[in-house]
């Protein structure tokens, strides 16, 4: 928290670090978040494998005390990837949604978290919709209206890096945390650096979507431009750039159109 201030004052932001207080009970659970609000606070995280009445109970806890939620769904991969084993992780997010959570880790698609895009489209739409409608390439079965049920603000992270900007914008558009741990952390130039290079990433990018540029497809075009002026970015396209993760996804949608009778 004292690097968050240090950072709010230097440059006039609003800055913010997930402060974890997953812990073995809910009562330690409950200390860590209200040291976490005595320090100045104003987000918290709690890790998925903490269970669904601990979740529920640091969900309320949070709404009382005005603290946003992070939800990191560590440990969600050995029951959601399989077809034949688990559940879905779009039945996760709606559970999730139910249970009050503030932020949601997603997926990525592009990244190191394998993942169908077109099925991960689908749980940001869980999480942002107000009326999900039946999309089947994306796994949504059926229609669903979420009333007055608060939005939930989906995260990708997990091996994304300046490279891929122009296909998280492409895919997730702008309701989302982008959140780039190894992209920044793992910068040749370091910390500052890769926080830097992203920023600036985005940023071009975002203007060029606007401007009415196809990112998807001139994305690594307009990357390479921006770099020419920024030598972080140049670095962080050098180091990840010809990165690519081939994974086949576990976890497309299986439907099939069936003609039913007119009734």
């Amino acid at each position: 928290m004292d690097a968050v201030n240090k950072a709010s004052a230097a440059t006039g932001e609003v800055k913010g670090s997930y402060l974890n207080v997953t812990a073995g009970t809910v009562e330690d659970m409950y200390e860590r978040a209200e040291f976490a609000k005595e320090l100045g606070s104003v987000v918290i995280m709690v890790d998925l494998v903490v269970g669904w009445s601990t979740i529920q109970s640091i969900s309320n806890w949070s709404r009382k005390n005005d603290m946003i939620l992070h939800m990191h769904r560590a440990g969600h991969g050995t029951y959601t990837r399989q077809k034949n084993h688990g559940i879905s992780f779009r039945v996760i997010a709606k559970w999730l949604r139910l249970a009050g959570v503030d932020h949601l880790h997603t997926g990525t698609a592009v990244g190191k978290l394998e993942g169908d895009p077109m099925t991960v489209q689908g749980y940001y739409n869980v999480c942002r919709d107000s009326y999900t409608k039946q999309d089947l390439p994306r796994g949504l079965f059926f229609d669903q209206d979420w009333a007055d049920l608060r939005k939930v603000m989906p995260v990708a992270s997990g091996g994304i890096h300046a490279g891929q900007m122009h296909q998280l914008l492409d895919l997730f558009g702008d309701d989302v945390i982008l959140q780039f741990g190894g992209g920044t952390i793992g910068h040749p130039g370091g910390i500052q650096a890769g926080a830097v290079a992203n920023r600036v990433a985005l940023e071009v990018m975002v203007k060029a979507r606007n401007e009415g540029r196809d990112i998807k497809n001139e994305g690594t075009d307009i990357l390479r431009q921006a770099a020419k002026g920024c030598s972080p970015l140049q670095q962080a396209l050098d180091t990840w750039g010809e990165i690519s993760f081939n994974y086949t996804p576990t976890d497309t949608s299986d439907y099939s159109v069936t003609a039913t009778a007119a009734v």
